[in-house]
């Protein structure tokens, strides 16, 4: 057997055997995946709501998310409607809150502290929605640690697995919060992209890339429409699963992850952020569609490999 097909087969078990008992079960796999909802909301509700941005409000449209209604909160839907301001928790102005910087800085110097090897750290970023005007409830506080892999090891697979392994360890020890929203670390490759329209170096204090307010067009018909379609792929999967294909459940799980994490993949590198793609790919995971297919591969894994 190929060291490839090895090695895939290790990260299948590996993930099957995840077991996730309540909700603060779900981070690994959402940390692993992203399609985890954190939990979260907004206590103090005089300083700003998530749902004051310009755009259609959920609810006055035609487009009700119908055939979802049942999977998907009025919550989640919102989610995607752009703020007038960042949030008022995080930032002062245009820069973040300096109680706030020093916490997430000390975070990723005691992190670095207990690693292996003394890594080359680039930069600190704090990016995704609270970094930009579209923050909500379930919004995470997504600190990247900027480092050149190549530096690390030639082998840049398993220099990527190292790093990632390392961040969900962390991310599963500790629940730390920053006002309302999880703090969560990630290693980011300097040599690799990273798809987003605001981007805030914590180390310098400044913005590399700053957001700007603009009204989001959101296609609401379309979005409903891919996401539908996912779910029901997954529908199809439980029911294989119900006739006892477990091992053509495994495949079949494994080719719709990758199918949507592609579909998210274009639709950030076409339209960006607000692209029917990735928003349909944030209904599903909201909705915790994501995690009935991670379920169901658990699933599938333990009935397989079990001998009645």
């Amino acid at each position: 057997m190929s060291f490839e097909r090895k090695w895939k087969n290790f990260q299948r078990l590996t993930e099957a055997k995840k077991v996730y008992t309540g909700l603060s079960q779900y981070k690994d796999q959402r940390r692993e995946n992203d399609i985890y909802t954190t939990k979260s909301g907004h206590k103090k509700l005089k300083s700003g709501s998530p749902y004051t941005g310009k755009v259609q409000r959920f609810g006055t449209s035609k487009l009700r998310f119908e055939g979802l209604q049942e999977k998907v909160s009025a919550d989640a839907l919102r989610s995607f409607e752009v703020n007038d301001t960042l949030e008022p928790n995080v930032w002062e102005g245009d820069k973040i809150k300096p109680e706030v910087r020093e916490a997430l800085l000390k975070i990723v110097k005691d992190f670095i502290i207990d690693l292996p090897f003394d890594p080359d750290v680039k930069d600190i970023t704090l990016t995704g929605s609270l970094a930009n005007y579209n923050w909500s409830k379930f919004s995470d506080v997504d600190l990247h640690i900027l480092l050149d892999f190549t530096k690390v090891d030639d082998n840049q697979e398993l220099v990527s697995q190292f790093f990632k392994n390392l961040q969900t360890n962390w991310n599963n020890t500790h629940d730390i919060y920053m006002d309302d929203y999880e703090v969560e670390i990630y290693f980011q490759d300097t040599n690799e992209p990273h798809l987003s329209t605001g981007v805030y170096s914590v180390e310098n204090d400044e913005w590399l890339t700053e957001p700007k307010p603009e009204a989001a067009s959101i296609d609401y018909a379309n979005i409903e429409k891919k996401a539908q379609d996912m779910s029901d792929r997954i529908d199809d999967i439980e029911r294989m699963m119900k006739e006892g294909e477990e091992d053509k459940v495994l495949d079949a799980i494994d080719r719709l992850k990758a199918k949507i994490r592609n579909m998210r993949q274009a639709g950030l590198e076409g339209a960006g952020q607000f692209s029917v793609e990735n928003l349909a790919f944030k209904v599903l995971r909201r909705s915790e569609e994501l995690k009935r297919l991670s379920d169901l591969k658990a699933k599938a894994y333990d009935e397989l490999m079990s001998v009645r």
